[in-house]
């Protein structure tokens, strides 16, 4: 429907703009269902693939409210299309593409899991929600046609589609870092406990020596002790007073 002045209208509000988005997914995900095993092992190894396929419900083109039941029942469709069995003429991208598929499944059997990954779309649409908002205001503020190109229903999708993706790709990036960082700490503590195992080890063997040298030690004092008064006593033995010279009187 048209406004005035040949402008299109809005959505009536965020649910009827949130609804749209979703009958256009899953007008996709019925189109690319249909996909050959070809075209989805394409769709899964596609340049970006390593954040794509960050968002679970994209991998297995799903809709994040389906049930557990649809969730297994696609799983079991699309594994079984791009299975390295039924693609012999390009098994090692088949078992890359198989594999993302088991991964995303595997994750979203996770309720926690699942529910992060539901909670990251939410956040993605919300935000364009809120854009959108603030442009019109910006928009009404300056006298201008309040419309901005996400009411169009392709439009808001391909921009909550950006946003979700940048969202879990931030996500990932975090991850890792924590997992570098966490990393670095424990190979850290590793090397101290390696050092300190080493100097406790050296000090015992410092002590061991000690002691088992300490008698050694204590007969080689007293032989150099006895020695040492012999040569003294036998020095004195030898020691004779000078000769006084007696003076000849006249």
């Amino acid at each position: 429907m048209a406004a005035a002045g040949g402008e299109p209208s809005a959505p009536s509000s965020s649910d009827d703009l949130f609804q749209n988005f979703y009958t256009e997914v899953k007008q996709i995900e019925k189109r690319d269902s249909v996909l050959t095993s070809k075209q989805q092992i394409d769709r899964l190894l596609r340049p970006g693939a390593s954040y794509f396929n960050l968002n679970p419900f994209e991998v297995l083109q799903i809709d994040p409210e389906a049930t557990d039941v649809e969730l297994k029942k696609r799983f079991r469709a699309l594994s079984i299309l791009v299975h390295p069995d039924k693609n012999q003429d390009d098994p090692d991208r088949a078992q890359k593409a198989f594999e993302a598929v088991d991964k995303a499944y595997k994750l979203l059997l996770e309720p926690e899991q699942k529910k992060r990954a539901v909670d990251v779309i939410s956040a993605g649409r919300e935000y364009i929600e809120h854009m959108m908002k603030e442009k019109k205001k910006q928009l009404k503020k300056d006298g201008k046609p309040v419309f901005v190109e996400e009411d169009d229903p392709e439009m808001f999708r391909q921009a909550v589609y950006k946003q979700t993706m940048k969202l879990f790709a931030e996500l990932e990036i975090k991850r890792k870092e924590r997992e570098a960082k966490d990393m670095h700490e424990r190979k850290r503590a590793r090397e101290e406990e390696i050092e300190t195992a080493e100097k406790a080890k050296r000090d015992r063997e410092w002590q061991k020596n000690f002691e088992e040298t300490r008698d050694g030690r204590v007969d080689s004092w007293r032989t150099f002790q006895s020695k040492g008064k012999k040569k003294e006593k036998k020095n004195r033995s030898f020691l004779k007073p000078p000769k006084v010279k007696m003076e000849q009187r006249e």
